[in-house]
């Protein structure tokens, strides 16, 4: 019988990767800590989140931001980033709470406000979301990466035609992000997706 790492190679690696921010969450010692996730479109990033939500290792819930849900449209990764990390982890590491406004991207405006508890812990995810200035707010730094062809296939699955006409734009904002901020350098756990 083919073991479950035969069988789901994608899985294998997100229930590795889980297991060790879980540790590295264990070892921070606080009750409310900072993890930020980062990584190129497709390589599992949100997977990965939501799996790290559901295996939270503390006695305390967790909340999860995706940035998916912040970006100001198909051109918006840098703001995206700039707004999680002034309105979300600043004052999160402040002890105040945070406010993102959710990005309606069929009227392609601002929809309602959301608030971040400070006392709770914090997943923040999304392409652009790891630079120094967040790292310097994080407790666990994460960068998830994978092959091109496996990564566009997964997304494009994902998301369908709503995403294929901007795939060459968004990797352009991948690129020059991970050129301007090295991303992977700053990750203390790194997940390589087949």
């Amino acid at each position: 019988m083919p073991t479950a790492s035969a069988t789901d190679p994608f899985g294998e690696r997100l229930r590795e990767g889980t297991a060790r921010i879980c540790d590295a969450v264990t070892a921070v010692s606080a009750s409310n800590p900072v993890v930020v996730i980062d990584g190129r479109s497709g390589a599992g990033k949100s997977s990965l989140a939501a799996r790290v939500a559901r295996a939270w290792p503390l006695h305390t819930p967790v909340q999860l931001l995706a940035l998916d849900s912040v970006y100001p449209g198909w051109s918006g990764l840098e703001r995206g980033a700039e707004i999680a990390r002034e309105q979300v982890l600043r004052p999160h590491g402040r002890g105040l709470i945070g406010i993102w406004r959710r990005w309606n991207w069929e009227l392609e405006e601002e929809a309602e406000a959301h608030a971040v508890d400070p006392a709770l812990g914090l997943i923040v995810e999304g392409c652009g979301a790891l630079t120094p200035a967040t790292a310097a707010l994080a407790d666990v730094t994460v960068w998830v990466d994978g092959p091109h062809e496996s990564r566009r296939r997964r997304a494009l699955e994902r998301d369908g035609d709503g995403f294929r006409s901007h795939w060459d734009m968004w990797a352009a904002q991948e690129d020059a992000h991970i050129a301007r901020h090295a991303p992977q350098r700053l990750a203390q756990v790194q997940v390589s997706t087949p």
